[in-house]
């Protein structure tokens, strides 16, 4: 394990980045910026589907060590979680800001300071948790950010309902992609999460990063720099969603290197304790096929959780 190259953004010049910036921010009116294309004119002070306006919304922003062993490390993720969601996944266990909504709309500059402020503390990297329908201001800040020493990799922590236009746009600005593919059942995703065309869109744009970033790179400390780690959260009962999700993953790369992180943690929280197949933890059984299954797959690389 090697030591990486700088943060990408820092090998991009300032008119590139403007030029991104000001691409993603021509999504925003009318907003387009993910597969839902609500069409809301957000920089006119409108909310889209994803509850956003034209300023981004953050609930806290702080160093997380609750996060995969790499994305710790030493110093903790610096995490700024972001108020609002383009899903609405009825068993959201961030539900407070990502389904109510919970934060502060801040200005880019403000932002910026919140990411400098996590590089002083001694976070690894710089987490965007749920940033997808903030894209363009997360952007526009890290341009102000960048010009005031920050040198951290960043780390796009995301449900994985994108647009493909949205993340190229991305490449070379992205270090350490960290999506979600939470369905390869589109039915399930429609009526858990209302997110038509999940799978495709998912798949699209999780073959996008790998392209962009490859395999999950650390340095000689165990912190991640760049790569691809996929996670997925596997539901009760819905084996076969999750079935389908490992063999997409196993299958885009010949050599098996794209990283999971399969996650054992759900448990019924907002609206799931209303609905009866949801209303209960996973059983040992379901979590020893899943396991049995990431290692049939190959899958080798990244975490497979403790239940």
């Amino acid at each position: 394990m090697n030591a990486q190259p700088p943060a990408g953004y820092l090998r991009l010049s300032t008119a590139e980045l403007e030029a991104r910036s000001h691409a993603l921010r021509e999504l925003l009116n009318p907003c387009v910026l993910c597969p839902r294309e609500c069409q809301v004119e957000r920089l006119n002070h409108r909310r889209g589907e994803c509850g956003g306006g034209r300023l981004a919304k953050v609930s806290s922003h702080n160093l997380h060590f609750g996060e995969e062993p790499c994305l710790v490390a030493q110093g903790g993720s610096g995490t700024i979680f972001l108020g609002g969601c383009n899903l609405h996944c009825l068993f959201c266990q961030n539900y407070p800001i990502s389904q109510l909504r919970h934060g502060v709309e801040v200005e880019p500059a403000r932002l910026a300071s919140m990411m400098l402020s996590l590089q002083h503390e001694g976070a690894e990297n710089i987490n965007f948790v749920t940033p997808t329908h903030y894209t363009a201001q997360l952007v526009a800040a890290l341009i102000l950010a960048r010009e005031m020493g920050l040198r951290l990799p960043l780390v796009w922590n995301s449900g994985g309902y994108e647009r493909l236009e949205v993340i190229r746009l991305l490449d070379g600005i992205v270090d350490i992609y960290l999506p979600d593919a939470k369905y390869s059942d589109d039915a399930l995703a429609l009526r858990l999460s209302d997110a038509e065309g999940y799978s495709a869109a998912n798949r699209a744009v999780i073959t996008e990063m790998w392209r962009q970033v490859g395999p999950l790179q650390l340095n000689e400390r165990g912190a991640a720099r760049r790569g691809l780690l996929v996670r997925h959260l596997v539901l009760p009962g819905q084996l076969e969603n999750t079935r389908g999700v490992l063999e997409f993953l196993a299958g885009l790369d010949e050599h098996r290197r794209v990283a999971v992180s399969v996650m054992a943690q759900y448990f019924p929280a907002y609206r799931a304790v209303q609905d009866e197949a949801l209303n209960r933890r996973l059983t040992r059984e379901e979590w020893k096929q899943v396991s049995a299954w990431v290692h049939e797959l190959g899958l080798t690389e990244g975490y497979l959780q403790q239940r």
